[in-house]
């Protein structure tokens, strides 16, 4: 049987439940609402969904609150959609940082939040044929790191796991299979937050930011991710490929 994408639609307002779900479901997707993150954390612990949208303002856990959860559990592969108010800029920037894959600001129309959808699950589940990640059986050691390729964690020279972002590990990800090359701003964009339309300027350095942050790279004189003034990024160590060990 063909797989349908499932959809949970997080949200307080009632009205944007309803209406968001019945445009998915006419729309060829399978989705679920909750009101609040009590309603998701039961949720999620009898089903599974591909995508997870997230309203930030909701009383008790907001939004924020949940997307940090959600990123430090087991969940935290699952791709994540944020909505946000239109002004509140620092909630993008945050949700950013926390780990979201991409945000749309309210008021949305129902069709561009489905194409953020469709977009989302396919750069989470497929590079352009330029940008192939190697495979998923393999240990990638760096400088004074290793990255997981099936846990999708980052273990120190002292064998202490630090816990990814989707974003984050996606974008390390093609850093380490891409050593040595210039990858612009656009191309991270794509590959890493599956944005096509209203690109948020700051995002990719945000997360630029943070995962140097998980390295313990110097912005200002850094060994891992160096800036290419005027092109975007480079990873700049060389990496050394593994067999990993069951």
């Amino acid at each position: 049987m063909e797989h349908v994408d499932h959809v949970l639609i997080v949200d307080d307002d009632a009205e944007i439940r309803e209406l968001v779900s019945g445009y998915l479901k006419k729309n060829g997707l399978r989705a679920s609402v909750a009101a609040d993150g009590r309603q998701m954390r039961n949720f999620l612990e009898s089903d599974a969904v591909d995508l997870i949208v997230l309203d930030v303002m909701m009383p008790g856990d907001d939004g924020l609150v949940l997307c940090r959860e959600l990123r430090s559990g087991k969940h935290k592969g699952t791709p994540i959609l944020m909505l946000t108010a239109r002004s509140e800029e620092m909630d993008r920037v945050l949700g950013l940082e926390m780990g979201a894959d991409d945000y749309l600001s309210k008021p949305f129309a129902a069709r561009e939040l489905l194409a953020r959808i469709k977009s989302v699950l396919r750069r989470t589940r497929m590079l352009p044929p330029n940008f192939q990640v190697t495979e998923a059986s393999q240990i990638l050691s760096f400088g004074d790191w290793r990255l997981d390729t099936v846990s999708r964690n980052l273990l120190d020279k002292a064998g202490t796991t630090i816990a990814l972002s989707g974003a984050e590990y996606r974008l390390l990800r093609v850093f380490v299979d891409h050593p040595q090359r210039v990858l612009n701003r656009d191309q991270l964009l794509n590959l890493t937050q599956g944005r096509d339309a209203e690109i948020f300027d700051r995002s990719i350095d945000l997360l630029v930011s943070r995962l140097r942050q998980r390295l313990g790279d110097d912005a200002r004189e850094p060994i891992y991710i160096k800036t290419v003034r005027s092109e975007g990024y480079v990873f700049s160590v060389p990496i050394l490929v593994s067999e990993f060990i069951q």
